[in-house]
C-alpha cells in the first residue's frame, strides 16, 4: 500500500477512535468502562488501606502494650517482681480457656505471681474481659475489668472508677472460699450484687472462679514446686 494510502487509513482510524472517546456519556455506559473503573477504585482503596495499616500498626501495638503494662501493674504489686512482665510470658493450652497468655512475675528468678486475661461469659450485654493477678499459692492479688459493654449506671460498677466492688476479690482463693460460695449473695454466695443489676456481677464472679480453676489445673506448669510449695 502506498504511503499516502497508509496515512489516509491511519488518519481515518484515529478519527473514528477520537469520535468514540468524545462521547463520554456513551463511554460511561459501556460495561468494560465501568468494570475497569471499579477495578481501579478497588485497587486504590486497597493501596490506601494497606498504607494506613502499615502506618498505624506500630503505634497501635505500642499503645496496647502500654495499656496491658498499666493493668498488670494494678494486679501484680511491684515488690513481687523485678522482671519485665510483658516479656516474661508463657502460653498455656487449656480446654476451658483455650490458648491463654500468662504473664509471670519473678523475683530473683523465682515465680512469685502470675497474671492472665480471660473472658467472663454471661454478662448482660456480652462477654466481660478480665485480667486476674494471683500469688504463686493461688491467692487473688487483684482483678480488673479491661473491656465490657454493660449498661452505664448499673453494670459499669465493675469498673474501679465507678465503685470498689471489684476489689472484694483480693485475698480470696479456692482454699479459703469453697466452690459453692463463689456466687453472688442472691444465689447463696459471698459476693454482693448491684441494686437492679445482678447479671453483671454474677458473670464477673463466675469469671474469677473460672480463672482460679485454670490456675489450679496448670499451677505446676506455671510455678515450679520449689517456688509455689505444695498444696
Amino acid at each position: 500500500m502506498a504511503p499516502e494510502n497508509l496515512r489516509a487509513e491511519a488518519a481515518g482510524r484515529w478519527e473514528r477512535l477520537r469520535r468514540r472517546f468524545d462521547d463520554l456519556e456513551t463511554l460511561r455506559q459501556r460495561l468494560d468502562y465501568q468494570t475497569w473503573l471499579l477495578a481501579a477504585a478497588g485497587l486504590v482503596a486497597s493501596l490506601l488501606l494497606g498504607l494506613g495499616d502499615l502506618a498505624t500498626r506500630g503505634p497501635i501495638e505500642q499503645r496496647q502494650a502500654e495499656d496491658m503494662r498499666a493493668t498488670l501493674e494494678q494486679v501484680l504489686p511491684p515488690d513481687l517482681h523485678d522482671n519485665d512482665l510483658l516479656r516474661d510470658v508463657k502460653t498455656v493450652s487449656d480446654t476451658g480457656l483455650g490458648e491463654t497468655r500468662v504473664y509471670l512475675a519473678r523475683k530473683n528468678g523465682e515465680v512469685t505471681a502470675v497474671a492472665f486475661k480471660l473472658s467472663a461469659t454471661g454478662g448482660y450485654s456480652g462477654p466481660i474481659a478480665l485480667v486476674i493477678g494471683l500469688k504463686a499459692d493461688g491467692t487473688v492479688l487483684g482483678v480488673r475489668v479491661v473491656a465490657h459493654a454493660e449498661t452505664p449506671g448499673l453494670g459499669d460498677k465493675i469498673e474501679t472508677a465507678k465503685s470498689e466492688w471489684i476489689l472484694s476479690f483480693s485475698g480470696r482463693s479456692l482454699d479459703n472460699t469453697s466452690d459453692e460460695r463463689w456466687r453472688v449473695k442472691k444465689d447463696g454466695g459471698d459476693f454482693d450484687q448491684f441494686a437492679g443489676a445482678t447479671i453483671t456481677p454474677r458473670a464477673v464472679v463466675g469469671g474469677v472462679f473460672k480463672g482460679l480453676q485454670f490456675f489450679r489445673r496448670h499451677r505446676t506448669e506455671l510455678v515450679p514446686p520449689a517456688t509455689g510449695g505444695q498444696r
